[in-house]
């Protein structure tokens, strides 16, 4: 899937980060993965304080990641996060490379879903906000305006 938006951040894994044996904990990939987010998400000016001013929260629904080879104390590592879905969700690639040798330590994803803060409810398309957001890098002058309301209601009428 190609992406639309790609960030790369860099990281020295800390000592705090490594477990008895000189080895990232793996839960702190997760860590690695919203710095990542986070950097991809402000460079489209949407970030968390912007998705909260909008009235969404995006929560991830479903997260990946595939342990390849470890990093350890004082490594640089290159966190790579690619945005490769946006129409229906946020779906975000992510690598984890070695800065000297490049080699890929580990890979994943997270999956994102609007979700409208008022009423709690699931959004099944990507609202407008976002689409306006991206509109520059997937070529279009104007995003079309796509109604929420009514992708809801096909929504029901399909499951029915």
């Amino acid at each position: 899937m190609k992406a639309i938006l790609t960030t790369e951040l860099e990281v020295l894994i800390p000592f705090h980060d490594v477990d008895s044996m000189g080895i990232t904990w793996h839960g702190n990939y997760l860590r690695y993965f919203e710095m990542a987010r986070c950097k991809l998400l402000d460079e489209i000016h949407y970030g968390y304080r912007e998705m909260l001013t909008s009235g969404y929260s995006w929560p991830i629904i479903d997260l990946q990641i595939k342990y390849v080879q470890p990093s350890t104390f004082d490594q640089k590592i290159n966190v790579i996060a690619s945005l490769v879905e946006w129409e229906n969700r946020l779906k975000i690639n992510y690598q984890v490379r070695d800065v000297v040798s490049n080699k890929r330590l580990t890979k994943g994803y997270t999956i994102q879903a609007a979700v409208e803060m008022p009423n709690n409810e699931m959004c099944f398309v990507t609202p407008p906000v976002f689409r306006e957001k991206i509109a520059h890098l997937i070529g279009e002058q104007t995003v079309p305006n796509t109604d929420v309301s009514e992708a809801k209601e096909d929504s029901k009428d399909q499951s029915r």
